[in-house]
């Protein structure tokens, strides 16, 4: 069942130790073309009934060194039908790779020398190549969208090259285009058709188009100008969508430094894609990603993005975490400021548990990870959003918003790398935070905390006399200690530097309990996440239509909590996907008898019985399931309609086909 996986799902297991690699340190960047496009001007047509583009892109290259060729990437669906130099002089070109095609220049470029081509391609995006998931570009009646991303012009040295453009596109009448920049007025028009322009003249990577059947509605908010581009039926929500964004934008423009303009295109797209995207001045949500309740969270990370990762570019693959993992930061920022620290402390948890899911895949700075891919939203993404948290709590606040300020300051319009952002942090400290980014951002492992302690009375009270315990060599971090008394609770922090660190805390009441990291301030592992990660990686598992292994991930839950109703509850809900209704009615049994937490387990552990007595012909015993159902009052996702439906009406099987 879909209804309850969570956002974020995690491994078990203990991630190995990892050790500062000298070599993640100083190993060569990865070589930059010879060639790299400098502007384009793009002019495309969108034939929707066919999910067909035709293109002719201008390309102004700049040569870094004497090359001869020019190396593109181009979506596999597009193919190259001529390029020719500036004097209409064909160019041989040859496909490289599935998305890789090179031209061979007219004359060779010396280094420092500009050049100009002209590549015209067309092709379809429908079909098996286009609905990969997610779709990085589709064109259709419903709505279409060809996202940076999907290299749907000829990109060089993707993810880090900056360019200008210009786009001209042509739609059919009663389409709407949208792309990055301003509006070049009067493009001209074709019999039946529409044709917009837009001009971005800043170096960035403003390759995003966008077109459907719209009716442009403006916002003003806070300072923001906004333009909703929503199907009619979502239109009503221009008004609450744009106030929201409004307050993000003036929240983070005092947090980071104003962006270079104060205009945002919020455009909805046709589902299939992601779920949300961002380019200089777009933001781009699904529909399935449009609610009446605004998604604060969503559009928070969107916005932010517009200064993570699109004005401050990271430099390079490796740097990505800059960008991603920022943007995600600032996600958390903005929840914070709107519903307080127990919201923060929920994203917190979040992060950590979607590090975990495949923290050992690679080091963060690894520059290894292909972007939109569930190893890359652990690491590059919750990992690195979870490692701006942790600066945060050893600059403390005031310094960490300068740094970011700074960064950004110094940054915006350039691409950054990981080393800049270092140099920053250290030029404001005083200090030598290396360590800190060896630890975090060049090797694999997170620290499993714990510790022992003795507790002693004293004349004024008592005395904790402990260590804190963890497997990582090179781990430094500072940790707070919370204390759980007769009387006030008791927080101290506690240097944590190596395997064991000792702390004396005294207190007036007696100590009942000791926790370390109460408010999820460190990446970490404990016993109580490895029944949250492994019953998620079942749920992946799940997702992947691995029942099977599901099940052992879940058993691997229950050998740390015998007493878990959620491994329980996934271990049921896996059989009864199976029809194996036995199995699954035991499974489900042991999840009521279990420690309820979730509480939701309760309420549709009963219903799933239900379920089965129905399909076994038990109809009896499937009454007083769905009424026990009835009887907890727990309506989560729905429970207490579906136990009342069943309740009227047995229940029966999903035919499939």
């Amino acid at each position: 069942m879909k209804r309850f996986r969570r956002a974020f799902l995690a491994i078990i297991g203990i991630a190995a130790a990892g050790v500062w690699s000298a070599q993640a340190q100083t190993q060569a960047p990865a070589r930059k073309p010879a060639v790299l496009a400098e502007s384009y001007v793009i002019e495309a047509e969108l034939v929707p009934e066919r999910h067909e583009l035709t293109s002719r892109a201008r390309v102004d290259l700049l040569a870094s060194e004497t090359a001869s060729t020019a190396v593109f990437q181009l979506h596999p669906n597009l193919k190259v039908s001529r390029v020719t130099d500036a004097a209409g002089k064909s160019l041989v070109d040859e496909r490289l790779a599935e998305d890789t095609f090179s031209v061979q220049l007219g004359q060779p470029l010396a280094a420092g020398q500009r050049g100009t081509i002209y590549v015209e391609y067309s092709g379809t995006f429908s079909g098996e190549r286009a609905n990969r998931a997610p779709k990085l570009a589709y064109i259709g009646p419903e709505g279409s969208y060809l996202l940076y991303a999907a290299r749907w012009f000829p990109v060089t040295d993707w993810s880090a090259n900056r360019f200008k453009a210009e786009f001209r596109i042509s739609v059919p009448a009663g389409m709407t285009a949208v792309a990055p920049g301003d509006v070049i007025p009067n493009p001209g028009a074709a019999v039946g058709k529409s044709i917009f322009a837009y001009r971005y003249d800043i170096a960035a990577q403003p390759g995003t188009l966008v077109a459907g059947v719209y009716q442009p509605t403006p916002v003003q908010a806070e300072g923001l100008a906004a333009t909703f581009y929503l199907k009619p039926e979502h239109a009503a929500l221009a008004a609450p969508y744009g106030e929201a964004a409004g307050k993000i934008f003036s929240f983070f423009s005092d947090r980071f430094g104003p962006l270079p303009w104060r205009h945002l295109s919020i455009i909805e797209i046709p589902d299939g894609s992601l779920p949300s995207f961002n380019a200089p001045g777009l933001v781009l949500f699904a529909e399935r990603s449009w609610d009446p309740k605004v998604n604060y969270k969503l559009l928070a990370r969107e916005v932010a993005a517009q200064w993570w990762g699109g004005l401050v570019r990271p430099a390079t693959p490796a740097d990505a975490w800059l960008g991603d993992g920022l943007a995600r930061y600032a996600e958390a920022l903005y929840v914070q400021h709107l519903a307080g620290d127990m919201a923060l402390s929920q994203m917190l948890d979040d992060f950590i548990i979607g590090a975990l899911l495949h923290e050992d895949a690679a080091p963060v700075a690894s520059g290894r990870l292909k972007e939109f891919t569930p190893e890359y939203r652990s690491v590059i993404v919750n990992k690195g959003a979870m490692i701006f948290h942790m600066l945060r709590g050893v600059l403390g606040d005031p310094m960490f918003l300068d740094v970011l300020r700074t960064f950004f300051s110094n940054f915006a319009n350039r691409s950054a790398t990981t080393k800049d952002f270092q140099e920053i942090v250290n030029r404001a400290t005083g200090q030598d935070l290396n360590y800190f980014f060896a630890e975090w951002l060049y090797s694999t492992g997170i620290p499993n905390l714990s510790t022992d302690y003795v507790i002693y009375r004293t004349q004024k009270g008592f005395k904790v006399v402990g260590k804190i315990n963890q497997d990582l060599d090179i781990f430094r971090m500072p940790i707070e200690v919370k204390i759980e008394t007769e009387g006030n609770p008791e927080t101290r922090k506690v240097e944590v530097i190596g395997t064991s660190s000792d702390y004396i805390i005294e207190t007036f009441g007696r100590p009942k309990t000791i926790t370390l990291d109460p408010n999820n301030n460190i990446l970490k592992w404990n016993p109580g996440l490895q029944v949250r990660v492994a019953v998620a990686r079942g749920e992946e598992l799940v997702e992947q239509s691995q029942p099977y292994e599901a099940v052992r991930e879940y058993q691997k839950a229950l050998d740390v909590n015998r007493n878990s109703s959620l491994a329980n509850f996934r271990i049921g809900e896996a059989f009864f996907a199976m029809n194996n209704y036995q199995a699954s009615a035991n499974a489900f049994r042991e999840a009521l008898n279990g420690d309820l937490t979730p509480k939701w387990t309760e309420v549709w552990s009963h219903i799933y019985l239900g379920k089965i007595y129905d399909l076994t012909g038990s109809r009896e015993r499937a009454l007083r399931e769905y009424q026990k159902a009835l009887d907890t009052n727990d309506n989560t996702q729905g429970a207490q309609n579906e136990a009342q439906r069943w309740l009227n009406e047995p229940y029966k099987a999903v035919k499939i086909g």
